[in-house]
């Protein structure tokens, strides 16, 4: 078999490798640029951070939940008595991970 890089990997094997990874890592990072499924990294990109950077996993939450706390549904942003929130409720994030998981 030869091995050509670019080639096709089968879905199921991206899956398995990803498995361990965050399921925030599916969206683009807003702070440092990292794509998806990049791993976040510091400004100097010398250093790649182990956890995803919390605005990161906002948008990931804002995108796959829907809020328990202002009960909006994925894709519209939180809000405090029709304030809208720079970041999403402690408990979208914690809904997102529940059904990540």
């Amino acid at each position: 078999m030869t091995i050509r890089p670019g080639a096709p990997m089968p879905e199921q094997l991206r899956h398995w490798m990803r498995a361990k990874a965050h399921p925030a890592r599916s969206v683009p990072c807003p702070v440092c640029g990292a794509g998806e499924h990049q791993p976040c990294h510091l400004k100097t990109r010398n250093r790649t951070l182990t956890e995803p950077h919390p605005q990161r996993i906002s948008d990931w939450a804002l995108s796959t939940a829907c809020c328990p706390a202002c009960q909006v549904e994925p894709g519209i942003d939180c809000h405090d008595d029709g304030w809208a929130r720079a970041t999403v409720h402690d408990r979208r994030t914690q809904e997102a991970k529940d059904t990540a998981a």
